[in-house]
């Protein structure tokens, strides 16, 4: 099995590679959403979460509003590594369960995990190629407005508290450009599966 970090800072396309990957037969772990998952109420990371931050980060019906737990996290100092070191080990165990259990049902599998700090935490060097998206800074601050209703300030914030997107390129064995059109961007993942699929033969 071939398994495969896909990355990239905040509004670069990872999910519409992702997409691509899965539709092309690619097995797919979206762990930021993992990770949403587990501040759900059930979720293991609901109470420590809580317990850290406190309950301004409620909405009326008892759950974590990721905004406001957004505005604690990048404005606070240190609130972030805090958050991660309750988040991260949660999400690597099911990374790892998730793993073998693709091994296991499909020997010859491309395994992708996609994940906004792939490199960021390191985890990055527990697979065998990585994929980066990136795109112009001032093209995620605008795709980051559009898309999650922030302000400039919000996205530039969020942004600052990731690896340069120049510097993440560096870790690539595959770099997809998404600042073109749509079709760009499937044309480079189509590719970039082709090669993926010829290591795997």
């Amino acid at each position: 099995m071939l398994q495969v970090g896909l990355t990239g800072g905040m509004a670069t396309g990872k999910s519409t590679v992702g997409h691509e990957l899965a539709r092309l037969g690619c097995h797919l772990l979206k762990a930021d959403e993992l990770g949403h998952k587990l501040l759900e109420k059930d979720g293991p990371c609901y109470q420590p979460v809580l317990a850290a931050f406190g309950r301004a980060i409620l909405d009326q019906n008892g759950n974590i509003e990721r905004r406001r737990l957004g505005m604690v996290v990048f404005n606070e100092g240190g609130a972030l590594d805090k958050l991660n070191s309750i988040i991260h080990p949660a999400v690597f165990a099911y990374e790892e369960n998730w793993l073998r259990q693709v091994e296991e049902s499909e020997g010859q599998a491309i395994a992708v995990v996609e994940a906004a700090i792939l490199i960021e935490t390191g985890n990055y060097k527990n697979f065998d190629k990585l994929i980066v998206t990136w795109c112009p800074e001032e093209l995620m601050i605008e795709r980051a407005m559009a898309r999650s209703g922030w302000t400039r300030d919000e996205a530039c914030r969020r942004i600052a508290k990731q690896m340069p997107g120049d510097q993440k390129k560096t870790y690539a064995d595959f770099l997809i450009d998404t600042s073109g059109t749509l079709e760009s961007t499937l044309e480079q993942t189509r590719a970039v599966h082709s090669a993926l699929r010829s290591l795997t033969v």
